[in-house]
C-alpha cells in the first residue's frame, strides 16, 4: 500500500483525554411560513470528552435531531441560528463561512449519519463515486487507484465486502445500506461522529450490526467520539458513557448511562425510562410508568420547569423564571427540588 494512503490513517494514535466539543448556550429555531418561530434547541449547553459515546433522548419534538443539525452547521431555512456557541477542536464553528465550514470540519472533525440514513444514496450512482466525491473535495492529492484501495480496505475493516464498491444503493439490504453510510460518513476519520436514529427502522439483528460497528470505530479510532441520538432507549445503556436527556428543546437532565437509567433523579427522566422495558437486572420487575398529557407548544415557551404541567411534583415555584441547573452524585439535572427529596418521593410512589 502506498505511503499516501497510510498517511491518512496516521492521526488515529490515541490522544489524552480532553473536551473534544463544546457547546454553551446554543439557540436555535425554526421559522414558520406564518413568521412563528419554534424555539427547538433552547440554552443547550455541554460537553463531549474525546473517547466517549453520549447518548441523547427525548421523546419526539424534544429537539434531538435539530440539536444534531445544529451541531453540523446546518442551517438552512426553515432552521435558523440565534446565538451560543459550538467549539469543535478549538474553533468556534459559528465564526466560520459556510466554505471555512464545508472545507475545514464537515468530515474531518465532525460527520453526521442522517435519520433515515438508507435513503440518503443517490440511487442513480454506485458507492464507490459517493467516497470519489469526498476525496476529490478533501483529499485531491489521491489518485483513483488510491481512493479505491482506502475505500476497499474500510468496507473490509467495516464487514463489508470491497465489492460493494461497486453496486448501487438498491443493491444493498437494509442493514448494508446504513453500514456502507456509515462507511462513507467516516471515511475521513472525523473527531466526533453525531448519529441520528441510525438503527431505526432496522430489525434486532442489524441493530446489534450497528452498535457494534459504531464501537468498532472508536476502539479503532477511526472516530474520535460518538453522540447517538434514539428513541430506542433500551439501546443507549449499551452504547453510552453518559446519557443526556431532552425535553421541550432543553437539556433535563445528564448523567453516567448507568445513573440515567436505573436512577435517574429528573421527574421526567424517570417517567421517560419507566415507561419502557429494560431487559437488565434490577429492573425487570418494575411497572411501566406513563407520561400523562403532551409536551407544551416551542412557539411559546412556558415559564418556569417545561415539565411542570405533566408533572406529579409540581409547585407553584415550578412556574416561576427559569430553572436553575443542579449537580448530584456527579449528575447535572435541571429541577426546583432537590435529589434526595425527588428520590424519597419516586420511593413511596413506588410502594
Amino acid at each position: 500500500m502506498s505511503r499516501t494512503i497510510l498517511d491518512i490513517h496516521a492521526h488515529a494514535e490515541p490522544l489524552p483525554q480532553r473536551d473534544i466539543l463544546e457547546v454553551q448556550d446554543l439557540h436555535t429555531y425554526y421559522r414558520t411560513r406564518h413568521k412563528e418561530n419554534v424555539y427547538a434547541v433552547d440554552g443547550v449547553s455541554f460537553t463531549l470528552e474525546e473517547g466517549k459515546a453520549l447518548g441523547i433522548a427525548g421523546e419526539s419534538g424534544c429537539g434531538k435531531s435539530t440539536l444534531a443539525l445544529s451541531l453540523m452547521g446546518f442551517y438552512f431555512p426553515p432552521l435558523h441560528y440565534k446565538s451560543g456557541s459550538i467549539v469543535l477542536g478549538g474553533i468556534d464553528v459559528m465564526k466560520l463561512n459556510k466554505e471555512q465550514l464545508r472545507k475545514q470540519i464537515l468530515g474531518r472533525e465532525i460527520a453526521y449519519i442522517p435519520q433515515a440514513a438508507m435513503n440518503a444514496l443517490n440511487p442513480t450512482l454506485r458507492i464507490i463515486r459517493f467516497i470519489e466525491d469526498i476525496m476529490k473535495e478533501h483529499r485531491p492529492e489521491l489518485n483513483r487507484k488510491q481512493v479505491r484501495e482506502l475505500a476497499a480496505e474500510r468496507f473490509e475493516t467495516l464487514n463489508l465486502s470491497p465489492d460493494v464498491l461497486n453496486l448501487y444503493p438498491n443493491e444493498l439490504s437494509g442493514g448494508m445500506k446504513q453500514r456502507t453510510v456509515i462507511a462513507i460518513s467516516t471515511i475521513l476519520n472525523p473527531k466526533v461522529l453525531v448519529a441520528d436514529e441510525p438503527t431505526s427502522a432496522l430489525d434486532v439483528t442489524s441493530q446489534k450490526a450497528v452498535i457494534k460497528l459504531l464501537k468498532d470505530l472508536m476502539s479503532k479510532k477511526f472516530i474520535r467520539s460518538l453522540i447517538f441520538i434514539t428513541h430506542e432507549l433500551p439501546l443507549l445503556y449499551h452504547v453510552s458513557d453518559d446519557i443526556m436527556v431532552m425535553y421541550a428543546g432543553e437539556i433535563v437532565e445528564r448523567g453516567t448511562a448507568k445513573q440515567m437509567i436505573f436512577d435517574s433523579v429528573h421527574p421526567y427522566t424517570k417517567r421517560l425510562m419507566g415507561s419502557i422495558i429494560v431487559p437488565e437486572e434490577g429492573m425487570k420487575s418494575q411497572k411501566l410508568a406513563a407520561i400523562p398529557g403532551a409536551p407544551p407548544n416551542l412557539k411559546q415557551v412556558p415559564e418556569g420547569c417545561r415539565f411542570a404541567d405533566r408533572c406529579l411534583y409540581a409547585e407553584d415555584a415550578c412556574r416561576e423564571g427559569k430553572i436553575p441547573e443542579k449537580w448530584s452524585g456527579g449528575r447535572k439535572y435541571r429541577c426546583i427540588h432537590e435529589s434526595n427529596v425527588l428520590k424519597e418521593w419516586y420511593s413511596h410512589e413506588a410502594k
